[in-house]
């Protein structure tokens, strides 16, 4: 796979689109809840003409993507799991000293 900042806008559309299908497989609710998301957000953008701006909109995408799969490792990987969680539970309790 090329670089993820790379990648055009239908390219990523259809990595949403394949990660829908794996997060939500068949005709649910969920599912359809999801790729109505997806699609909404991408069409939602579809105008967009600034380069700046697309190039920010597909990054968000790309980090969407990579945190539901770092996600999902985090789930098969003890070690990462844990990571996670210490991570999850040190920025919680940065943002609650903050107020």
């Amino acid at each position: 796979m090329s670089n993820p900042m790379n990648r055009t806008s239908l390219q990523l559309y259809r990595d949403c689109m394949r990660l829908v299908r794996h997060i939500a497989p068949g005709h649910t609710g969920k599912s359809m809840a999801l790729r109505t998301m997806v699609r909404s957000q991408f069409e939602k953008s579809r105008n967009e003409k600034d380069p700046a701006a697309i190039e920010n909109l597909k990054a968000n995408a790309v980090r969407g993507l990579s945190n539901y799969m770092l996600y999902e490792s985090g789930a098969k990987d003890e070690k990462l799991s844990k990571a996670m969680t210490r991570f999850h539970d040190q920025a919680v309790k940065n943002v609650q000293t903050e107020k």
